[in-house]
């Protein structure tokens, strides 16, 4: 998509100046934007942040519970009842990533068809679940 893009760009020359064009994918931990998101990504993980107080703060975390009238649903921590927060007061929702999360997207990933992503470069190996080397000869 960037060579593609970058094509375009040079093409059109819609930019003054040299610039840098970068396309990356938003990932799992990635905003929550819509509402649908919240219906989507119920019982997982997220952090809100709004733009105003809300029972003296702007902060929460907790278990996303869906979306109704207008307002995120989120079971938060140390809290009995699911709270309300009006989408409109967002200023930041994020999913929390997690073993769970994790292996919610890599079970959607091979739904697709994709290869599993490793997180590393190509060609690079993860090397952290076959070394093989004791306490011992680290000091070596």
């Amino acid at each position: 998509l960037s060579r593609a893009v970058s094509e375009v760009f040079d093409a059109a020359d819609p930019i003054s100046g040299e610039y840098l064009l970068e396309v990356s994918s938003p990932g799992i931990d990635r905003p929550l934007t819509r509402p649908i998101d919240f219906d989507l990504f119920e019982g997982e993980e997220a952090r809100l942040e709004t733009d105003r107080m809300i029972e003296g703060r702007k902060r929460f975390k907790g278990v996303l519970a869906g979306f109704e009238d207008g307002n995120v649903l989120i079971d938060l921590e140390g809290e009995e009842d699911t709270a309300l927060i009006p989408f409109d007061w967002l200023a930041d929702a994020k999913l929390v990533l997690t073993d769970a999360l994790m292996k919610r997207g890599a079970a959607i990933r091979a739904a697709r068809g994709e290869p599993e992503d490793d997180g590393l470069p190509e060609g690079e190996a993860d090397d952290t679940d076959t070394d093989t080397t004791t306490p011992s000869e680290d000091k070596a």
